[in-house]
């Protein structure tokens, strides 16, 4: 088994390679959704999601994910045309934005939230870098825009789509059953011609899992270190915290030091946690 302190990952995007070791880094998220569980459609309006973003570089983002479909559960998704609409205006005007801002600024990867190849696709020809894929099984459509653009990709675990993925998921062994299904889509895109650096995994805190099965993946998070892949983990104001601790940002800033004790290569949140927050 990998021990935690000889942990080094590279992830690399389409255009640029992330050397992942020590602290992890955080992924600010940019809802443009109007039904978001988090925000409300806070950051529906393109203006209203850049500043979001530009925001969360400042306070210490070093990747943007947007989203232009709710995966809440019991969501509904909705359609292509409707995704592009929401997610190309905003993901051509941060990247827009990243030239015109400060130096240090300007390389700040980009990554799309979707399941739905044409997004991914079309996002990557104006300045994404990564696709963070939440579907329970990769689309072959998918793996093709992955083989032709080279972007880097996040495969994660899922117990059936929003709309229905809470209604009662069950395991026998939860953290081992999740890291064999990451283990053999991670060997199947390889398998397919996808660089192993090119992807991230994610075990999919609240996709299809009780409470008592997310903290039991927060806990026993090392393990998918074994995966020998960047690992990314969202957990920000999802249920499961408001259930354990009562009271969201507080439990997301406690999870958020536990993930990164065990040493979690990219931590997805909302909002950026400060150093004092963290207690660091």
């Amino acid at each position: 088994m990998t021990t935690i302190n000889e942990i080094v990952r590279i992830w690399k995007l389409r255009t640029q390679t992330l050397c992942l070791t020590g602290q992890p880094i955080f992924m600010g998220i940019v809802n443009v959704t109007p039904d978001s569980f988090s925000d409300g459609g806070r950051y529906f309006e393109t203006s209203a999601a850049v500043d979001h973003a530009l925001q969360l570089v400042e306070a210490g983002a070093e990747i943007l994910d947007i989203g232009g479909e709710s995966t809440r559960p019991g969501s509904d998704g909705v359609g292509v045309e409707e995704e592009l609409r929401r997610v190309i205006p905003v993901v051509t005007a941060i990247v827009d934005a990243m030239v015109s801002a400060t130096p240090q600024n300007k390389r700040i990867p980009i990554s799309v939230d979707t399941t739905k190849p044409c997004v991914a696709y079309e996002s990557i020809q104006i300045g994404a870098e990564i696709i963070n894929d939440v579907s329970p099984a990769t689309d072959p459509a998918m793996l093709r825009v992955l083989l032709e653009t080279g972007a880097g990709y996040c495969v994660m675990h899922s117990q059936g789509m929003p709309k229905t993925m809470q209604l009662n998921p069950q395991y026998d062994n939860v953290v081992a059953e999740v890291f064999e299904i990451l283990q053999r889509r991670r060997n199947e895109l390889i398998n397919s011609g996808v660089e192993p650096e090119r992807i991230a995994v994610d075990p999919g805190l609240g996709f299809g899992k009780t409470t008592e099965h997310n903290l039991e993946l927060v806990e026993n998070m090392e393990r998918f270190h074994d995966l020998e892949a960047p690992l990314l983990v969202g957990h920000s104001r999802k249920k499961f915290i408001t259930e354990r601790f009562g009271n969201r940002e507080i439990g997301t800033n406690l999870i958020t030091k536990k993930l990164i004790e065990k040493r979690v290569s990219v931590i997805r949140l909302h909002e950026i946690p400060s150093r004092e927050i963290l207690g660091g």
